[in-house]
């Protein structure tokens, strides 16, 4: 589904991302993992037309969408939950779920979606009316997450859906991930938890400096005391 060749991204001097490349197949459930600045964000901005590349090529689909703006990258399917969640919090939860559907033409479409997504986060519906500034951190990262299933995606990147949360609810949060797949949809899972994102992930890319140092299956990788040390600096208990 989605095909990354030698992709490059630049600030300045900074070389963000350096000729990576990396596939997802359809229905499957990647993690990229990573410490902080290693351009894991950068990398999924980049697939999505946020942020401009410096070299290599993006294809969704088997069609190539280097240059293609964003919103029409969405319009084919691919969207991103990103980091911090990004809510409107001045505006209701209803008014953030139309716009994750505002690249739409389906109105009908739009509200069948808004109510599947009341009824996969029942509390949404109760605080639909509620500014989404006044939501807690979880119910955040629930509206985030429903938001961008209003763009009614084929592949869905989720930037960091763990952070910020209590145990309690990253367990719930992360439960919710790995429920999306039975909804049709393929996942790119940015995550800083590697251990918890191993778990329910079919493969792994682990990022540092800007290059991907390990590509491979997910639980080879959760399985390897080696391994886990060498590229992400964890020691299994």
């Amino acid at each position: 589904m989605l095909e990354v060749d030698g992709l490059s991204v630049r600030y300045g001097a900074i070389h963000a991302v350096q000729g990576v490349s990396l596939t997802v197949s359809e229905g499957e459930i990647v993690a990229l993992l990573g410490p902080n600045g290693a351009g894991k964000t950068s990398l999924i901005s980049a697939v999505v037309g946020l942020v401009p590349t410096a070299g290599g090529s993006v294809r969704f689909n088997n069609e190539d969408v280097t240059r293609l703006e964003t919103p029409e990258r969405v319009r084919r399917g691919m969207t991103v939950t990103p980091e911090g969640r990004r809510v409107f919090p001045t505006l209701t939860v209803t008014e953030n779920l139309v716009l994750g559907g505002a690249a739409r033409r389906d109105e009908a479409g739009v509200r069948g979606d808004m109510n599947r997504c009341f009824e996969m986060f029942p509390i949404l519906r109760d605080r639909r009316n509620q500014p989404a500034g006044t939501l807690s951190g979880g119910e955040q990262q629930m509206l985030a997450i429903a938001r961008s299933l209003m763009s009614k995606p084929k592949l869905l990147m989720l930037d960091e859906p763990s952070l910020g949360l209590a145990p309690r609810l990253v367990e719930q949060i992360f439960e919710l991930v790995k429920g999306l797949r039975s909804l049709g949809l393929t996942l790119l899972v940015v995550e800083q938890n590697a251990v918890e994102a191993l778990r329910f992930s079919d493969r792994a890319y682990v990022m540092n400096t800007g290059v991907i140092g390990y590509a491979g299956p997910a639980a080879e990788l959760r399985s390897s005391p080696e391994l886990m040390r060498a590229y992400l600096g964890l020691e299994l208990g």
